[in-house]
């Protein structure tokens, strides 16, 4: 990462829709140069995807909350990653250590409707048993930007 990939990533994140001659001209660089770049970027796995960011709430889900799981021995992770992952409400799931063996992140229409985005967690015969956390705000959303920032000056630092 140099300061060229962070303005190039700075430049889509704030308008994702711009096109690679727009991002050329803006940059002051060839277009050659901005294609070359994005594709590093997305073939180092640094640029995961171009799809539109959506709001849950937008959508009906304003209540979103944390489920920590423990699995119960010998039943592995995969099998219950599998089974949340066909459930639309659950929009991520990691695997944990300390207390509980995986966390997900759970959307709901309303708190009634979060017991049943609950309820259809907890069908695997592989959950033994489960804590939920209701989140009330978010303060800080989910980013990124600010490392790619941290990057590209640690790395410019390097040198």
């Amino acid at each position: 990462m140099d300061d060229l990939d962070r303005r190039l990533i700075d430049l889509f994140a704030a308008d994702p829709r711009i096109g690679v001659l727009e991002a050329s001209r803006r940059l002051g660089v060839a277009r050659g140069t901005v294609q070359a770049r994005l594709d590093k970027l997305v073939t180092s796995g640094v640029v995961t995807g171009w799809g539109p960011d959506l709001s849950p709430e937008a959508l009906g889900y304003p209540v979103t909350a944390f489920i920590t799981l423990e699995i119960r021995q010998g039943v592995g992770h995969d099998t219950v990653a599998a089974h949340l992952a066909r459930i639309p409400e659950v929009l991520e799931s990691v695997t944990i250590t300390g207390a509980g063996d995986m966390w997900a992140r759970v959307v709901a229409r309303s708190n009634a409707d979060l017991q049943r985005v609950i309820d259809q967690v907890l069908q695997h015969d592989g959950i033994e048993r489960s804590t939920t956390v209701i989140a009330l705000a978010t303060q800080i959303p989910y980013r990124v930007l600010p490392l790619v920032r941290e990057a590209s000056g640690a790395h410019a630092g390097s040198r």
